[in-house]
């Protein structure tokens, strides 16, 4: 058990997540020193179920790296993030710390990798795992620590390495259960519930609406991963909920009524992976001409019939569409809100402050499921605990969401809709995996120690939408109405807004339209003084980004660093003084060239880096008197850079020669513009620079004119 002495294997498996903000700085160094090393030893128990080393070379599941990668995994996470931290300053082996840093997302169930590991041995690994062990306690042992820890503390380096360890506890007792039956052995650490037979008839019982909050502050008490932090609220509606777990019988009734072969229950996804993976029943059933029996981690049993079926998402989803038609009934998977809904009504304490788990959970009763009806809490059963459980909500993060430097990638490449939620632990999910705020999300073909319990609900689901926008073309204008000055140059939307308004000193400010708006940062600098704001942008790209900044007030994006790697970015009206004429914006899809007529009765149309693309601009600067007031103010703003992939030369209104001399743009936008306007200013240049990555940027030059239309 190596360096701290434990009094037996039930206060290994009994351990606690630290908490770090009480005591004393000493005390809690000796906690966190308990606390890495029952991890750790706990997570080599794990591995011990494996009969003989051959076994840990084995593939079980084609889209994971053997278990030899998860052996070194967790050791060589540390040593990475500990470097990443700047606590240490040495590797303890380059080979294995760049060989076991990534592991796999299962991005698709047909994405297999056969690529080749000149994996090292068992001994080997074993050996470096000891290395790494003693380094972590060194540090641990010398580091300094003040209370509280804090996600900006040293310290939460070393509880990051520690909660990690307890994840992949998990994720490899479920690859060992995909391992050969012969290749592994129950073990008196590990004990499987004894308990089994029918179970009682499930039920939709009532739970009363009410708000939901969710979200940690920085102050909170426990370790949490990132998508953890930031706020969200949500008003739930009353709905009904199973009182149970849905159990291996009550599934048994979809697969009989061939619910494996019936598309009609099935998304797209779900029946597309149950063509691709000719599934008849759950992964960890076997069927026997009939008659089924069940695989633990270390055992096959007798199909105990009132434990939780344990399915993927797109499998829980079907059945909840079978119960659906067969009921009548709006039955469904329940969203994240309504699952801590339930959750918070029952006032369940949370871990580590519980006296004793009050589910199958923390692995303080069983290495296995249990029957559905053992862990009561209130009139119904699991709420935490037995089996994790499926929800219908993609993850994202919450408003206020930050990356923690120490692991850019542990949530956001979860956020792109592919990944549900599940909630709740499952009997060994222990350490912050346990504790109510923890958010964890997986493939939804992917198999996990997850069941799923049904609700009846008539509250809408809200539709995923992918947190940070990918696009890189969207995401650099983004960048350019949001995002930091770059090379001192001001934002080129707010530039222009404060010429237009300076300009439209008293004038009327009643109705403006900025065609062209691109993500919107304009549009909500002119409602400053504006009373109304229409912006129009053609594309649904960027159109999108300026309405989700009016629904929710900010926007997320990634933005190219350099290759592959990307960083993430958000960015608030709040934070600009913005916030506050949200009222007063409209934003369109509309084509600036054909406007309906109900866009008219302007005091200013402003156009910005709008006239060299398209594809008629002779034909809007004709027409765009028609949508203002006598008075009014048409401003321009363009770098003047044609191109035949926009606009057509013929079409071109400058940038040619004409009777044998060069006409400029400025020249044709007099010819076509003095009919109905005069130009009461001098020409200016306004510069933007658009970030194409972390070292490459485009400095541009764009030629503003003011027109005031004739009266």
């Amino acid at each position: 058990m190596n360096p701290l002495d434990f009094k037996d294997t039930i206060e290994l498996r009994r351990t606690r997540t630290t908490i770090l903000n009480a005591g004393t700085p000493e005390s809690k160094r000796e906690e966190i020193l308990r606390y890495f090393h029952a991890t750790y030893s706990i997570d080599e128990q794990l591995y011990d179920t494996l009969i003989r080393d051959e076994a840990f070379y084995l593939r079980p599941e084609p889209l994971r790296h053997p278990l030899i990668f998860y052996l070194g995994h967790t050791a060589a996470f540390y040593i990475n993030k500990l470097s990443i931290a700047k606590l240490i300053d040495h590797r303890i082996n380059h080979r294995f710390e760049s060989m076991f840093a990534i592991g796999v997302d299962e991005m698709s169930w047909d994405d297999l990798n056969d690529a080749h590991y000149d994996w090292p041995t068992v001994s080997e690994v074993r050996a470096y795992r000891q290395q790494v062990r003693e380094e972590v306690d060194s540090l641990i042992r010398s580091l300094p620590l003040t209370l509280p820890i804090t996600w900006d503390s040293p310290f939460w380096a070393i509880m990051m390495g520690i909660e990690h360890q307890r994840i992949h506890l998990e994720t490899s007792s479920v690859i060992i259960r995909r391992l050969p039956i012969h290749e592994v052995q129950e073990l008196p650490l590990w004990p499987i519930c004894p308990d089994s037979g029918e179970p009682p008839p499930n039920s939709l019982l009532p739970v009363k609406g009410g708000q939901v909050s969710l979200g940690k502050e920085k102050t909170h008490p426990l370790y949490g991963w990132d998508n953890e932090f930031g706020t969200h609220t949500a008003t739930i509606l009353d709905f009904k909920a199973a009182q149970y777990l849905v159990s291996n019988r009550e599934f048994l009734e979809f697969v009989r009524d061939e619910g494996y072969h019936n598309s009609q229950w099935w998304t797209a996804e779900g029946w597309n992976w149950v063509t691709y993976s000719k599934s008849e029943h759950p992964l960890f059933w076997i069927n026997n001409n009939g008659s089924y029996q069940f695989r633990t981690m270390a055992k096959i049993i007798d199909m105990p019939w009132n434990w939780p079926v344990e399915v993927n998402y797109l499998e829980a989803k079907a059945f909840c569409n079978w119960k659906a038609a067969k009921t009548d009934l709006p039955i469904r998977l329940p969203s994240e809100d309504e699952w801590y809904r339930l959750r918070d009504i029952h006032d369940i304490p949370d871990q580590p402050w519980w006296q004793t788990a009050p589910g199958n959970i923390n692995l303080e009763h069983w290495a296995s499921s249990c029957p559905i009806d053992q862990f009561r809490f209130g009139n119904f059963y699991d709420i935490i605990g037995n089996v994790w459980q499926w929800t219908e909500t993609p993850i994202s993060g919450f408003e206020g969401f930050e990356v923690h430097p120490f692991y850019d990638d542990f949530s956001t490449p979860t956020f792109d809709t592919q990944h549900n939620l599940i909630k709740g632990g499952s009997w060994i999910s222990t350490g912050n995996e346990a504790t109510r705020d923890s958010r964890y999300a997986f493939r939804r073909h992917f198999f996990q120690h997850a069941g799923f319990r049904y609700v009846e609900s008539s509250q809408p689901l809200a539709e995923p939408q992918a947190m940070y926008e990918t696009d890189q073309a969207v995401s650099q204008y983004c960048d350019l109405h949001f995002g930091p000055d770059h090379f001192g140059v001001e934002s080129f939307p707010v530039q222009c807004a404060r010429i237009c308004l300076e300009h439209m000193a008293g004038r009327p400010k009643t109705k403006a339209l900025e065609l062209g708006c691109s993500v919107g940062r304009a549009s909500f600098e002119l409602a400053k003084e504006f009373d109304t704001v229409h912006g129009l942008d053609f594309s649904a790209r960027f159109i999108k980004i300026a309405f989700q900044l009016q629904e929710k007030g900010y926007i997320r994006y990634e933005l190219c660093e350099e290759g592959d790697i990307v960083s993430y970015h958000e960015h608030s009206l709040a934070e600009y003084g913005l916030d506050q004429f949200r009222g007063k914006v409209a934003f369109h899809q509309a084509d600036a060239a054909n406007l309906k007529d109900v866009f008219t009765g302007y005091d200013l149309v402003f156009a910005g880096n709008l006239i060299d693309r398209m594809v008629n601009p002779a034909r809007f600067l004709s027409t765009i008197h028609e949508r203002l007031n006598p008075g009014g103010l048409l401003v321009l703003a363009s770098p003047y850079t044609w191109l035949e992939s926009f606009t057509k030369k013929d079409k071109w209104i400058g940038g040619f020669r004409k009777d044998g001399e060069p006409f400029s743009t400025l020249e044709g936008l007099t010819e076509i513009l003095q009919p109905h306007f005069k130009r009461i200013a001098e020409p200016r240049d306004v510069e933007f620079v658009i970030r194409e990555t972390r070292r490459k940027f485009q400095h541009s030059l764009s030629q503003l004119t003011i027109w005031e239309k004739r009266i």
